[in-house]
């Protein structure tokens, strides 16, 4: 299988993929709005649907080093797309537990970078991060785009379509697919064969828990703010169709983002532009503290956009300079886990933190301190040159 459609199909997996899982964070103030909902009854859906992913995405990084890429994204596909799609009939909280927490949660979290990350680094072992961040990309790309479009489709008609179109967009993913991954575990031809210590082996060394809890506060950042953002600029004035253009345009900034991350990482190692993008939160956080005027809530989500994919190629480097690649699927996987269980406990909690105070500010403080926290690990972990490992 030519290299260029690898990159490809992993580009447009992850294309869909990266507009639907944003779709919830879309529609939240609405759904709530109709619905009678507290935000919180959302905001355990994406708790929920975080952990399961989590789980999801572990399981399929394990089945990725053994069966390939093409089989474990094209079930995560078929499956999520069930889930988000009957979204649209949802009428009560549990409903959307279901569709979104856990159905969806496993599509989603199979069809997801961890599983494109592994296939990609087979096929692209020398500039791996620069070809993760270039497919990578296409997750950004995805919230650009599809963010953008369903925004529109939701001040137009209403929220129950854009969960619609999000079902065909995955069908029509699933021949696309077929014609551009390759079957099995294919590696490339100058590919020397897979080393590496195992999970037991892995979390006897120190590295393997400074990634952990770098990850985790990471996913943490990511999702209480990808889930409350469209719903914070609303809450400071902005209109409905306004803030969901702010969150397409989040998408582009991360599309700049992760390609200046896989570029500085083939150049530098990924420890670098991991402490740039913590740092870039940090000027963020203490921006959105001291104001919250439009114009700072804009330079927030757009910075804080640039910085939300950089460590998601990245993580499959770090994995393979610490750990070998044998096992890639599996530990890169693991990580991945702990940053999806965060990130729910991040969303989750953003929205408990509004229902009990109506407003943001205490988890603005929160999240600034762990992100903190997360740059002081970062700048602890060992420099490796990334060509060094290739």
């Amino acid at each position: 299988m030519p290299v260029a459609l690898v990159l490809a199909g992993g580009f447009l997996v992850l294309f869909v993929s990266g507009g639907a899982r944003f779709s919830l964070g879309l529609t939240l103030k609405p759904m709530v709005d109709e619905l009678g909902w507290l935000r919180s009854d959302l905001g355990l859906a994406v708790g929920l649907y975080m952990v399961v992913s989590a789980f999801a995405t572990f399981i399929a990084g394990r089945l990725a080093d053994r069966l390939g890429g093409r089989a474990i994204l094209g079930a995560g596909t078929v499956i999520g797309g069930i889930g988000i799609g009957l979204m649209c009939f949802v009428s009560a909280p549990w409903q959307a537990m279901l569709l979104y927490g856990v159905i969806f949660a496993v599509g989603n979290g199979a069809a997801s970078l961890t599983t494109v990350g592994v296939m990609v680094t087979r096929a692209v072992p020398g500039r791996a991060g620069a070809a993760n961040a270039f497919v990578i990309s296409g997750q950004s790309l995805g919230q650009l785009v599809m963010i953008a479009i369903l925004a529109a489709v939701l001040a137009e008609i209403g929220w129950r379509s854009v969960f619609v179109w999000l079902a065909v967009a995955h069908a029509v993913l699933i021949p696309i697919m077929l014609l551009t991954l390759p079957a099995g575990t294919q590696a490339h031809p100058t590919q020397a064969p897979p080393s590496g210590a195992n999970l037991r082996e892995a979390a006897r060394t120190p590295r393997f828990w400074l990634l952990l809890a770098i990850f985790a506060i990471c996913g943490l950042d990511d999702f209480f703010v990808g889930t409350h953002v469209a719903a914070f600029a609303q809450d400071r004035g902005a209109t409905a169709l306004m803030a969901g253009n702010l969150l397409a345009l989040m998408g582009l900034t991360a599309l700049v983002g992760v390609l200046a991350g896989g570029w500085l990482s083939d150049r530098s190692g990924p420890v670098a532009a991991t402490a740039i993008a913590f740092a870039a939160r940090i000027a963020v956080f203490v921006l959105i503290l001291v104001d919250q005027s439009p114009l700072s809530v804009a330079v927030f989500a757009l910075v804080f956009g640039a910085t939300f994919l950089v460590t998601a190629p990245l993580t499959v480097l770090f994995v393979r300079e610490a750990f070998g690649t044998q096992h890639l699927g599996a530990l890169t996987g693991l990580i991945t886990m702990v940053h999806q269980i965060f990130g729910g406990i991040g969303a989750y909690g953003g929205a408990l933190i509004f229902d009990a105070t109506g407003g943001y500010g205490a988890a603005f403080v929160i999240v600034l301190v762990l992100t903190v926290l997360a740059l002081v690990l970062t700048l602890a972990l060992p420099r490796a040159s990334a060509r060094s490992t290739a």
